[in-house]
């Protein structure tokens, strides 16, 4: 796709500073700018490579005004990373998208699949699925018996889905990630030995919900584990049996949550933190990385930090004690030498 810099600036409602007839074929990091690409600007730590980048265009914001000489020709935008994700957009789209079913794939008879429905190579589609409009399933993902998709979805390669999950529409689930398996869930008897509890509930997902690669969501013991609108899950993440996953909540790699836990809207959890079972966290609340959240968080917008977390400002406090720990443990010694030399006098 060839576009112009007056194209894109009034799909994204920018003005233009330079040539209005440039073109530009492909997007590219500022740093890594090629004649032919357009390029952005929205943190000011990278305002250097502004004056050095190869790309024809670049998107920087109202605000900016250069302090050197810039090749670019500029197209300046009230907010630089809403324009990037709506270009982005554009340039994906221009992908034209075949709707067929491979006659590689393997569906069953039962299965109702929209007529605009793309299968790719050795899908497999079990019995009475349902997949909506424009839907497109890539090589290798296995659709387990009674799942249901809506429309406009994307289903990576080597996706696993599971019996009786729901997915609404406007979904993109990335290779590898598995919907729908047993829980984690044990009795253990007078000897030490464990049974398995069967899990006989589903997954629930819900429209505009992104989940990374690698990701693995747990079927409900009873009932639904459910990932609400909007929410996005990063890459490696686990949640558990019978979670549930606020509207816009956005979950970065690494991150769990273990069984029964209710997240709110608009909850931020940073990698590698881990929430245990059973608790209850706030609509807004911000987990910061690699914290561990041990009990129920009721205040909207608290923001937590360490293991076990904490309201995180007073996190840092103790922190910035903690790195001088050394020190003071080596001021007691000596204090207390003094103190012993005075009680021999």
């Amino acid at each position: 796709m060839l576009i112009s810099a007056k194209e894109i600036a009034s799909y994204l409602n920018g003005e233009v500073e330079g040539n209005l007839d440039v073109q530009v074929h492909a997007p590219s990091k500022i740093e890594d700018g090629e004649e032919g690409t357009i390029s952005f600007l929205a943190n000011p730590k990278y305002e250097h490579y502004a004056y050095t980048t190869n790309a024809s265009i670049l998107i920087v914001s109202n605000e900016f005004e250069p302090t050197d000489d810039i090749s670019s020709t500029l197209i300046k935008v009230p907010d630089v990373y809403a324009s990037i994700a709506k270009l982005l957009e554009k340039f994906s789209d221009s992908k034209s998208q075949k709707f067929q079913i491979s006659s590689f794939a393997f569906v069953e008879k039962s299965a109702e699949l929209h007529p605009e429905v793309s299968v790719d190579a050795y899908a497999v589609i079990k019995e009475h699925c349902e997949i909506g409009q424009r839907t497109i399933i890539y090589p290798h993902v296995f659709i387990d018996q009674s799942v249901k998709i809506g429309k406009d979805c994307i289903i990576y390669a080597g996706a696993k889905i599971y019996s009786n999950t729901i997915i609404g529409d406007n979904c993109i689930i990335h290779a590898g990630s598995v919907i729908g398996c047993d829980g984690f869930g044990y009795s253990k008897d007078d000897q030490g030995a464990y049974t398995k509890i069967k899990h006989v509930g589903n997954v629930i997902i819900e429209n505009d919900v992104e989940i990374g690669a690698n990701v693995t969501i747990d079927r409900a013991t009873m009932g639904s584990t459910i990932i609400r609108r909007g929410a996005k899950i990063d890459n490696l993440v686990q949640i558990a049996h019978n979670v549930e996953i606020g509207e816009d909540t956005a979950m970065a790699a690494q991150s769990g949550i273990a069984g029964s836990t209710k997240v709110g809207d608009r909850v931020i959890v940073g990698g590698q933190a881990g929430i245990v079972g059973h608790r209850k966290i706030a609509d807004e609340v911000q987990i910061q990385a690699q914290s561990g959240v041990i009990s129920n968080v009721k205040e909207v917008g608290k923001r937590l930090y360490g293991y076990p977390a904490i309201d995180y400002h007073s996190y840092l406090k103790a922190y910035a004690i903690m790195k001088n720990l050394p020190d003071l443990k080596q001021q007691v010694k000596e204090l207390q030498d003094q103190i012993n030399e005075l009680k021999k006098m």
